[in-house]
């Protein structure tokens, strides 16, 4: 049900493995230097190489000493079992529910609770909006317990987690409401737009959704990410004086920094910028900055906040000096000068056009429903979940393997595009620095790597920045 049900919950407020939320998938630019696709189940080659790869390689002598190398290789190898077990679980846990009927049966109960609230079966929107609740509840409540063994075990153990239990539930339920504050009316809108917009709805349907999708990103940061973190601008300073200078000189439209306390979840190093036009701003975790990292200092008095997230500061240090933090961000300011950020949206918005005229084409056929259980009615949600989770799945799979080849020219781009002002010494070190806060294997079976991560291996990175960093 989580993989049937829940993905339009978790495309709106996503957690970053165990740190602190982003923006809407594909709105916004990651400072992250590590990042992969999640897959349900890593392959065998993969996690044999987690098993078998004990010592620091020759090439790697250099820039990790074995300590890191084996925590690292442990963190991924409890991630990959993880995966491995939820993917699985995910997997029954659909196939029994297309096998059992869920779908029309929850559809059926949908319209008993809104036929109790005097909402017939001509209320088709409203009768989809109480399926979309149960539907995100059911998915909410059968994956928290992975959840909780994801945060509490795993990134507990391997010393991310800074959460409590109380604070986790706190968020989990207020992370619900703002979602389905966000998600039932929008879907409602569409399902409307659908119903009146005649031979041409899926115009006025990717039109929507485009709108809603500006409007999230420019709202995000200043009223939906506040209601989970405290951001602060970036004090005064060196810092914050050097940023501006590098963006004014590249006639980046920077407006604001702010820092996000990200170490009151974890300790994962994040970042990411957002706006459009003449109004961006660059928000950084504290955990990415060695100057303001929380893990980096005593923890203070038991007050407030602090009682409340019982911050489990081990006293290790972490972050970036502000000349990588500069260098990290001349990297991402790079993606905007060239283009990335832009073309992305273009790829997205065209891709979503293409989806809503597919769907027109085949909302039609009643064959389609009814090999989901669905003989009598076919209501405009379920057509949509039928096609897009169902239908397009081979090509979605496609596209995503060719958006991450992609994304990966674009990361040596921005590399190179670092390079050129002169940060190739500081990228180089900022990225082994990053890859080792967030215990990174740099090692990696190459099929795995290519399908899965967006951007480039580490050494891959390291031997692009090495003759400008030798320089």
């Amino acid at each position: 049900m989580r993989k049937l049900m829940g993905q339009s919950r978790d495309s709106l407020i996503k957690v970053k493995e165990g740190g602190g939320k982003k923006p809407p998938q594909g709105l916004q630019r990651q400072l992250l230097t590590t990042s992969h696709k999640q897959a349900d189940a890593w392959p065998v080659s993969e996690r044999r190489v987690y098993r078998t790869t004990t010592h620091v390689p020759q090439e790697l002598g250099q820039i990790m000493d074995s300590e890191t190398f084996e925590k690292s290789r442990l963190y991924q190898l409890d991630k990959s079992t993880f995966s491995f077990w939820s993917g699985l679980y995910s997997e029954v846990e659909g196939t029994m529910i297309l096998l059992c009927g869920g779908i029309p049966f929850l559809w059926n109960l949908s319209g008993q609770i809104s036929g109790r609230a005097g909402f017939g079966p001509e209320y088709e929107i409203v009768q989809s909006l109480v399926f979309l609740l149960l539907a995100t509840l059911f998915s909410a409540v059968t994956g928290l317990p992975w959840s909780l063994y994801n945060t509490f075990v795993i990134e507990e153990k391997h010393g991310f987690n800074q959460q409590t239990l109380g604070f986790f539930f706190k968020d989990a339920i207020k992370k619900f409401i703002v979602t389905q504050c966000i998600l039932l009316p929008v879907t409602s809108l569409l399902l409307y737009i659908i119903k009146i917009g005649g031979d041409y709805f899926f115009i006025y349907a990717w039109l929507f959704t485009l709108v809603v999708s500006l409007v999230l990103v420019t709202i995000y940061a200043d009223y939906i990410a506040p209601l989970f973190d405290k951001f602060i601008p970036l004090p005064e300073g060196e810092l914050k004086q050097q940023i501006e200078t590098m963006a004014k000189s590249i006639d980046f439209p920077l407006t604001k920094v702010y820092v996000v306390e990200g170490s009151k979840r974890s300790s994962h190093s994040n970042a990411y910028f957002y706006g459009f036009f003449k109004n961006k701003r660059i928000v950084l975790f504290d955990t990415l900055l060695e100057d303001y990292s929380a893990l980096n200092k005593e923890p203070a008095g038991e007050d407030g906040e602090n009682e409340e997230t019982k911050s489990k500061t081990k006293n290790k240090k972490q972050g970036c000096k502000n000349e990588e933090v500069l260098a990290v961000l001349g990297h991402e300011l790079g993606h905007w000068k060239l283009g990335h950020t832009v073309k992305n949206i273009i790829i997205s918005q065209m891709n979503s056009f293409l989806c809503f005229f597919l769907f027109a084409v085949l909302i039609g056929r009643k064959e389609l429903f009814a090999a989901f259980g669905f003989y009598d009615t076919q209501p405009t949600l379920i057509g949509l979940m039928i096609i897009f989770q169902f239908i397009f799945s081979p090509y979605n799979e496609v596209l995503s393997f060719c958006l991450t080849v992609l994304s990966r020219r674009f990361e040596f781009q921005a590399d190179s595009f670092a390079k050129e002002l002169g940060k190739a010494k500081d990228l180089y070190s900022a990225l082994i620095k990053l890859n080792k806060d967030n215990l990174g294997f740099p090692v990696s079976d190459w099929i795995f790597s290519m399908w899965h991560y967006s951007h480039p291996p580490l050494l891959e990175r390291l031997q692009a920045l090495k003759d400008a960093k030798q320089e």
